[in-house]
């Protein structure tokens, strides 16, 4: 008889989708020479943090985007 391991508790991962912060990607997927995605205008950082990101940081990382759309127009 073997003996079978401890079952973990699951890591901590939201998903890449929340019904109260939607994601601002538009699909269009390249980044200029700052790496800002031309889309949503996310840096690559914070493109890579959502999956991860609650919901309080997506708002802060929204907000930063809409900022970085609105001085570049």
């Amino acid at each position: 008889m073997t003996a079978t391991a401890p079952a973990r508790a699951p890591k901590p991962l939201y998903s890449n989708v929340s019904p109260a912060v939607p994601s601002p990607c538009t699909g269009v997927c390249r980044l200029d020479e700052h790496k800002v995605c031309l889309g949503c205008f996310r840096h690559v950082e914070d493109i890579r943090e959502w999956r991860s990101a609650d919901d309080e940081r997506r708002r802060v990382i929204v907000v930063q985007a809409a900022n970085r759309r609105a001085t570049s127009l």
